[in-house]
């Protein structure tokens, strides 16, 4: 039996944002333990407006029983610099990057495939959306499962751990996911006649590489 079958997975609505907003603020004060952090977390205070009200971003979710138990997110603002590198704002800028966030399972709901199946739907969103050009996301390796789990999925692009840019117990690596447009998977063919053969898809624009361990030492978040 395929265990996916047990959950409801689906862009959030309306009534499941006190449930999802619940479950991310469990997962930053029981699981990463340094709680709310207004500078990092804004967008938790009103996801509503944040995510369901903006075309370009979005809210998943996964529901068992009525109950929030997974969430992705993804919006249109790439990282910022400080704390971050330079060198990735600007192959990351906002407007042009969707940025995946908030990807979490409540314990008791793990080693069901929700986190995978999420991150699949929101990279196709991202896709299928037309602006973006590239799928981004960092996380805290120090979380257990968390670096195995993103590298299963995306490709590093700069590993922060020896800058600490976080400050203290948090070990961020930077990652991309390869975004494939709808263009990109159409099959070649003739056009129809009296038709304008189809424009090649856009090739997301070249980024120069990140020297790994070539950045100086980042002002704190």
């Amino acid at each position: 039996m395929n265990r996916q079958s047990l959950y409801e997975i689906r862009h959030a609505r309306p009534g499941d944002v006190p449930g999802a907003r619940r479950l991310i603020l469990d997962t930053f004060y029981r699981e990463f333990g340094y709680g709310y952090v207004p500078d990092w977390h804004a967008d938790v205070v009103d996801l509503q407006g944040h995510y369901l009200d903006h075309p370009r971003h979005a809210l998943l979710v996964a529901a068992h029983g009525g109950e929030v138990v997974a969430t992705t997110a993804l919006h249109s603002t790439g990282p910022a610099h400080p704390p971050h590198p330079r060198e990735l704002t600007e192959r990351y800028p906002s407007g042009t990057t969707a940025q995946l966030v908030r990807v979490y399972v409540r314990a008791g709901h793990r080693r069901n495939g929700l986190a995978r199946e999420l991150v699949h739907r929101a990279r196709d969103f991202a896709a299928a959306e037309g602006g973006y050009r590239r799928l981004y996301l960092h996380t805290n390796t120090a979380i257990p499962g968390a670096e195995a789990f993103w590298r299963s999925l995306a490709e590093e692009v700069h590993d922060a751990r020896p800058t600490g840019e976080h400050g203290p117990g948090v070990a961020t690596v930077h990652f991309e996911i390869p975004l494939r447009h709808p263009a990109d998977l159409r099959p070649a063919g003739p056009p129809t006649p009296g038709t304008r053969a189809p424009a090649p898809a856009l090739a997301p624009a070249p980024a120069p590489a990140l020297r790994q361990g070539a950045f100086p030492t980042l002002p704190r978040m």
